[in-house]
């Protein structure tokens, strides 16, 4: 099975619901497993949290090493990432180092509470140090019809959710499906030619 890693961090759950939602895409192609992981929060003094209260389990060097593939969720905290994943990007110089990721295939997501608040600029913030990694990048394309139709989330640029309603809206949920499974593709058809 090839391990595609679903990493996030979500304050209020809305960019867990992605997360779920892109694990579910994955899981629609053969061969193919998402491992969902988080990030600790960051408290008041700066320390981080120790262990998960509750969901999924916090990141590893592992989990980032040994997956096939990855897609990162923030929430939208002023145009960026939110700090506690972005803690965990800034960790990964030995990863940069060695090239451990090098190659392999990532796709990012978000969620805000404003329909300018953002989206697309959280969006581009994590693409940098995918790109800077050497990762394939992917997005949405615009064969998607719902990104033609869609009056909620969903960009180019990756899965994404307004938070206007009680979870995701139909078309975010499917778009972020597609996400999940365009990414577990081109990792399967890139291991499949090594």
């Amino acid at each position: 099975m090839l391990s595609i890693l679903v990493l996030y961090y979500s304050r209020h759950g809305s960019t867990r619901q992605l997360a779920r939602q892109i694990a579910r895409g994955i899981g629609q192609v053969e061969g193919c497993e998402a491992v969902l992981r988080t990030v600790p929060d960051i408290r008041a003094n700066g320390e981080l949290e120790d262990t998960p209260e509750q969901g999924d389990p916090y990141v590893s060097v592992a989990d980032l090493e040994q997956c096939q593939g990855l897609a990162l969720g923030s929430p939208v905290r002023f145009g960026n990432m939110a700090a506690p994943l972005k803690h965990f990007i800034d960790s990964t110089s030995a990863q940069w180092l060695s090239g451990s990721l090098i190659g392999k295939p990532a796709c990012v997501f978000t969620a805000s509470s404003s329909m300018h608040g953002g989206q697309e600029t959280t969006l581009q913030s994590m693409l940098l140090p995918l790109l800077h990694h050497g990762m394939l990048v992917l997005g949405l394309p615009y064969s998607e019809p719902l990104l033609h139709t869609t009056q909620s989330g969903g960009t180019p640029y990756g899965a994404s959710h307004l938070n206007q309603n009680d979870g995701l809206t139909p078309d975010e949920a499917a778009l972020a499906q597609a996400l999940g499974k365009r990414l577990a593709q081109t990792a399967r058809q890139l291991h499949q030619s090594v």
